[in-house]
């Protein structure tokens, strides 16, 4: 994704910053990356990014209340039309007035948090890194099984959302239902659910329910990094095909180990799951039982 619109009120709630000029109340975000522009406030703009979050610590202020009032406004003149995405002020540092008013002249946002520069650089380019990262939307069911972030996927009436019940029923954790909102942050998968389905699950002859209140927030996740890719067939397809043993899918251009279990009437396919995951942990130790005896594994 090249850019990202965020309203100034969702950072906020986000991440727990105060708003000191709304600009136009929705912010164009195009890098992840953070600039401290101590230099810039001195004049000197070469090899500047005006596309980077514009983070002012203690120094940058302190230099900032040292100008004359005449060299401030000619300073945040120049600054300011250069229509950085927002301006945050860390350390609950309160800007000069003449800051704020050549902000709001330019339509710049700026905000003030408690946090200290590192801190509040840290979480600003963490959710930008995930609101900028390429993504895609995936059918299946995304668990959290021993720890292992699996995604299950399967044709409509395979059995995905009742494997996925008898999972949580057994302690493990549910992030989504049926959709789920996968982005790529560096060389991880993350996955969650869409807002709009976020805790629901549509269970066939039910309808739909909500998962944190019928077995409580610990059933749930928000988020989950993908590790593990299994896919549901009907018995007589899955003998038909020719799965490869540690088989790899491609989600966003990332390869993810993928398995195949076959399903019918009966079989208890949250056990086999459970196993499987165990099973891919033993490999990622350097143990595998198959070719420890010799067989062929799946």
């Amino acid at each position: 994704m090249e850019s990202v619109n965020i309203n100034v009120s969702e950072i906020c709630q986000e991440l727990s910053f105060q708003v000191l000029e709304p600009g136009m109340g929705s912010i164009c975000f195009r890098t992840h990356e953070i600039s401290r522009p101590g230099l810039q406030f001195t004049g000197f703009y070469t090899e500047f990014s005006s596309k980077r979050v514009q983070l002012i610590g203690n120094a940058e202020m302190a230099y900032l209340y040292s100008l004359s009032e005449e060299s401030l406004r000619e300073r945040m003149s120049q600054f300011m039309g250069l229509n950085p995405p927002c301006i945050v002020c860390a350390r609950n540092n309160q800007p000069p007035e003449i800051l704020l008013q050549s902000a709001r002249e330019n339509g710049v946002p700026v905000f003030k948090t408690s946090l200290d520069t590192d801190t509040a650089g840290h979480v600003i380019s963490s959710l930008l890194q995930k609101e900028l990262a390429p993504k895609i939307l995936l059918h299946g069911e995304l668990m959290d099984v021993h720890g292992v972030g699996v995604l299950i996927r399967g044709e409509s009436g395979s059995g995905k959302s009742e494997t996925a019940l008898d999972l949580i029923r057994s302690g493990h954790r549910i992030v989504a239902d049926d959709v789920v909102e996968v982005s790529r942050v560096g060389d991880r998968l993350v996955g969650r659910a869409p807002d709009a389905i976020r805790y629901k699950m549509d269970i066939r002859g039910i309808g739909l329910i909500d998962l944190r209140y019928l077995y409580g927030m610990g059933a749930i996740l928000p988020e989950k990094d993908i590790d593990f890719v299994i896919d549901l067939e009907s018995f007589d397809e899955y003998k038909l095909a020719n799965h490869p043993e540690d088989g790899v899918t491609d989600i966003l251009g990332k390869g993810v180990k993928n398995t195949f279990i076959p399903v019918s009437s009966g079989r208890n396919v949250a056990v086999v799951i459970e196993v499987a995951v165990r099973n891919f942990r033993l490999k990622q130790l350097g143990y595998d039982a198959g070719r420890e005896f010799g067989l062929e594994t799946r």
